[in-house]
């Protein structure tokens, strides 16, 4: 297979559908399709993620990657009276991202095609999230965690899953060097999920 999710336009054929999930603790539907990351549901990793991360009711967040939408909507969810950024090189997922978040009623997210962050240059978050494009290589992952760190707002945290056997251990080593603190906050089934804060 030539082309995987981190794409702009994805050439797959469509095979839209709907899917049920609850995240902490609220019912969502996901329109999902071919070409996106996880079409069949949420994966394991994702879902850990959103299980672990802290969102403030006040944050300014940002969703790197945000596929079809279940990390950054259901911070959105958790941020009532802050705002959620969401954004995708991906066309087809920004698009399934925007109906979903139609779909379950969550108005305080905008939703931007970017590649990484050039959509968002100018502006500083409360917190990152992000399940990085591993298929898209190490050098692509380590910009999403430089990057993240120049856009962190000061006692701003970046929050990253990312699976042992696809390199938990050296990005962990990348994030300490740019980080001035570093924390394994969850692990399981080979998944970690490091929050990573900007202390200085």
């Amino acid at each position: 297979m030539s082309e995987h999710y981190y794409t702009g336009k994805p050439t797959a054929k469509h095979e839209q559908r709907t899917i049920q999930d609850k995240l902490r603790g609220r019912a969502f539907t996901f329109l999902t399709d071919a070409g996106v990351f996880s079409k069949g549901g949420v994966d394991f990793g994702s879902r850990l993620l959103i299980e672990t991360m802290e969102v403030r009711e006040n944050d300014r967040v940002l969703d790197v990657g945000c596929g079809y939408g279940p990390i950054g909507l259901t911070a959105a969810t958790l941020a009532l009276h802050g705002a959620v950024t969401m954004v995708d090189i991906n066309e087809r997922a920004v698009e399934l991202a925007k109906s979903n978040a139609q779909k379950n009623g969550i108005a305080n997210v905008s939703i931007i095609t970017s590649d990484l962050f050039e959509a968002v240059q100018e502006q500083e978050f409360d917190c990152i999230l992000t399940n990085p494009p591993i298929r898209a290589g190490k050098e692509t992952v380590h910009r999403i965690f430089e990057e993240a760190y120049q856009h962190l707002a000061l006692g701003g945290s970046l929050w990253v899953v990312i699976q042992k056997k696809q390199g938990a251990p050296s990005a962990f080593t990348k994030l300490e060097a740019l980080f001035g603190e570093v924390q394994e906050a969850a692990k399981d089934k080979g998944y970690w999920i490091f929050r990573c804060v900007k202390s200085d």
